[in-house]
């Protein structure tokens, strides 16, 4: 009897590291594709339509070159991940559970982290992507150590002294981030970018707050799908139409001219599929390996971001103005390291691996 009880007791721990494990590699994965994401939409936002609004003799004033065509970059792959997870979801009999669950509580919370999440920060990541450059990555990666912050004032969650730890770590790789300013060859609003990138992470750090109610009852692929809907709708009904009017412009034009240039919305519909599986897979993996260690596996996006805008759009499309200072590259790292410090005791892996053995 005794030996069965062991053997039982070993299968399930053994069960339990699997999937711990598969969590991890799913949350790890998330980051990937929202480094994958980020790529395919700056690249879909330099081209076609898009060179020409960009341009020198756009008529475009600089309001509506910084913000307008930031919503609307965000707005177009925001509609197209909307369409991957709608189609995904009908294609899986689940586009039932969508109309279903949108009603309930926890998918009205979902909406809500989505407005949060979507028009606002997502907007403010792509001015930053396009006044700083993939710099704006790993200060946008400030999300986690916010989004802790922001839980203990908001929801009195803990805020120990390893957590405080971790968010100075970050803070010490942003400010390294911020003295690639100090070169020759950094943008010219390299320090207006990184501001926004730290807005889209507060942005991103609240909705986490918010979103941790919702993920918890609702399928991480129709939580995705609520919240893609919700944020792209919230873009393209509220967000383009307030800084078209502000700009002066006609927002149906501007929204009908992004979905029939053919040469740049190839480009978002790929983007959108990262983007679907990037906030899919870092609902998913937080469900399999606990929102701590989840948060802190995704949160490497600081290094997987500027890394496939290197790869994507310097190597393979050869766009000049995407390496990477080796600073920037450190401060990622580093980083990397902090919020493994905020989401969990990294002494807590050496315990699991000897539990394990």
């Amino acid at each position: 009897m005794g030996s069965n009880n062991q053997a039982a007791m070993a299968a399930k721990k053994k069960l339990a590291a699997d999937f711990l494990r598969k969590g991890v590699i799913t949350a790890v994965l998330s980051g990937m594709f929202y480094g994958t994401y980020t790529a395919f939409m700056t690249y879909a936002m330099s081209m076609g339509i898009w060179s020409t609004w960009y341009g020198e003799n756009s008529g475009l004033s600089a309001f509506a070159v910084m913000f307008l065509l930031s919503a609307l970059g965000a707005a177009a792959t925001d509609t197209c991940s909307a369409g991957w997870a709608l189609g995904i979801a009908t294609f899986k009999g689940k586009i039932g559970d969508f109309f279903r669950c949108i009603k309930t509580k926890p998918g009205m919370v979902m909406v809500g982290a989505a407005v949060i999440g979507g028009p606002i920060a997502s907007t403010c990541y792509v001015v930053g992507l396009q006044q700083a450059g993939s710099l704006v990555v790993p200060i946008s990666a400030l999300c986690p150590a916010i989004g802790a912050i922001l839980g203990r004032i908001l929801f009195k969650q803990e805020l120990n002294a390893r957590m405080m730890l971790g968010i100075f770590i970050c803070l010490v790789a942003s400010f390294m981030i911020g003295l690639t300013g100090l070169g020759d060859d950094a943008p010219a609003n390299l320090f207006l970018g990184l501001f926004f990138g730290l807005l889209a992470a507060f942005g991103w750090g609240l909705e986490g707050c918010v979103a941790g109610y919702g993920t918890s009852m609702i399928d991480p692929e129709i939580g995705i799908t609520i919240r893609q809907v919700t944020s792209s709708l919230s873009n393209l009904i509220i967000l383009v139409p307030l800084f078209s009017m502000i700009s002066g412009v006609n927002p149906v034009s501007m929204i009908a001219a992004t979905f029939t240039d053919a040469t740049s919305l190839i480009w978002f519909v790929v983007a959108g599929f990262g983007s679907y599986f990037g906030f899919m897979l870092w609902y998913k993996g937080n469900a399999m390996c606990g929102a701590a260690l989840g948060m802190s596996c995704n949160g490497m996006f600081s290094f997987w971001g500027p890394f496939f805008c290197w790869l994507i759009l310097g190597i393979m499309f050869g766009r000049s103005g995407w390496t990477i200072p080796p600073i920037a590259w450190a401060a990622a790292v580093i980083m990397v390291i902090g919020i493994f410090t905020i989401a969990m005791n990294p002494l807590d892996l050496f315990k699991k691996q000897s539990e394990g053995a």
